[in-house]
């Protein structure tokens, strides 16, 4: 009896294993299919280093690069082009990383950037966006593609990009460097921002309003001026920005190529250098709208809404105020661009 017991309990025990194993690999095999059905429904996935080295060529066409990293043109195994960011801060945290990338994936609008997936592996961060086929604002403002009407609308199109970041996403990010190169064009000249997420995600409840940087970030040229009087930070530096690239389209005059009054070199008064200037041209001629002519780019001179133009301007300057409380919003600013 002792013999029997003994053995009815080993069959027992291994049965039980058994069906404990079999309940374990199914649980994994559904998780598996579940991921890869998300992958397939979403296009979004963890890419090998390999695969991405492969992509490019060895990272052989580079299209763009940024304080964040070196951007290359690569064509996926699903035979897509893609864009390919290199980080450079080979050092980020994993979990950190991966917590940005899953914030930046849930971010869904269509004047942003659309992440594809990404690359973990040892010290390589590699992120993969959809291409653009028309490149940077920065590249169409020099070769003179864009006529008014393309303009304005990368005006209303990038501002709604960035008021969905300030307001709309569940997460509170701040963008930090917008400028011309992270204003991505596609084929029919809509606008996509480009290169949020990285350098700023804070919770909406956790007092993000005014967060403080550990170092300050941008862009000389585009930065307000919170970041050289070490201010608290918000989501009006921003919108400070946004009023300098709205200029620059505008004028077609880089902040970083206009001189300013003074001897500093610092991107605060390269910026004053061009807003000064076209408050100059306003306070002189502004009863007969001669200044607006003055300051429009000559390659839309005599070829656009002189009424659209002004409306540009003065939405400009307002986001360029010193103050940032006498900033508008992303949302404000899209209300003066499309009065109802």
């Amino acid at each position: 009896m002792v013999w029997f017991a003994s053995a009815f309990g080993g069959v027992e025990i291994i049965c039980i294993c058994f069906v404990w194993w079999l309940l374990y690999k199914t649980q994994q095999s559904s998780s598996e299919n579940t991921q890869g059905y998300l992958q397939v429904a979403s296009g979004f996935r963890k890419f090998t280093y390999d695969e991405l080295k492969k992509a490019t060529g060895t990272f052989r066409e580079e299209i763009g690069r940024g304080g964040s990293g070196v951007v290359y043109k690569g064509v996926l195994s699903n035979h897509r082009v893609a864009a390919i960011k290199r980080l450079n801060e080979t050092n980020h945290g994993e979990a950190e990383f991966l917590a940005e990338v899953s914030t930046i994936r849930r971010v869904n609008h269509m004047n942003l950037i659309e992440l594809w997936g990404y690359c973990l592996e040892g010290n390589h961060r590699l992120l993969v966006y959809e291409y653009m086929e028309r490149g940077s604002l920065a590249e169409n403002l020099i070769s003179g593609t864009l006529n008014w009407e393309k303009r304005f609308d990368i005006a209303v199109g990038s501002a709604k990009g960035l008021s969905y970041l300030h307001e709309e996403c569940l997460e509170w990010v701040l963008h930090c460097d917008v400028k011309p190169q992270n204003i991505l064009l596609d084929s029919n000249f809509q606008p996509k921002v480009a290169d949020f997420g990285l350098s700023k995600l804070v919770n909406r409840g956790g007092g993000g309003k005014n967060s403080s940087f550990s170092r300050v970030r941008g862009t000389r040229g585009y930065m307000a001026p919170e970041w050289i009087s070490n201010l608290p930070i918000s989501s009006k530096v921003d919108v400070y920005s946004y009023g300098v690239v709205v200029m620059e389209m505008v004028t077609g005059k880089s902040p970083m190529t206009t001189g300013g009054h003074g001897s500093g070199n610092t991107g605060e008064m390269e910026q004053r250098g061009l807003v000064q200037w076209v408050r100059e041209q306003m306070n002189g001629n502004g009863e007969n709208k001669l200044w607006l002519e003055e300051i429009i780019d000559p390659v839309i001179k005599g070829k656009c809404d002189l009424r659209k133009m002004e409306i540009l301007v003065q939405v400009a300057l307002e986001c360029l105020e010193e103050d940032k409380d006498a900033r508008p919003t992303m949302r404000q600013v899209i209300e003066r661009l499309l009065p109802h």
